[in-house]
């Protein structure tokens, strides 16, 4: 996987708490803190995102569906 370097502004304070952890070694380093809190905050948002369009659905119409799905792939089933 290739890698791109950018640069960024951050807080004085949240650059503290980053160092924190690289010395009590749950990181290597500020890219590796800063790749995992991204790909963390990605990971929530597309979950929410996947959540709230769930919410939307008619789960009685959802059901109606998959029940007639089974019963046409019943029919088509051979028998043993």
């Amino acid at each position: 996987m290739s890698v791109a370097k950018i640069t960024i502004s951050m807080e004085q304070h949240l650059v503290k708490k980053i160092d924190q952890l690289i010395k009590n070694r749950t990181f290597g380093n500020r890219s590796q803190a800063i790749q995992s809190a991204v790909k963390e905050k990605i990971s929530r948002i597309e979950h929410n995102q996947l959540a709230r369009e769930c919410a939307k659905l008619d789960i009685a119409f959802e059901q109606k569906l998959a029940d007639e799905g089974l019963s046409m792939e019943l029919e088509e089933w051979p028998e043993y």
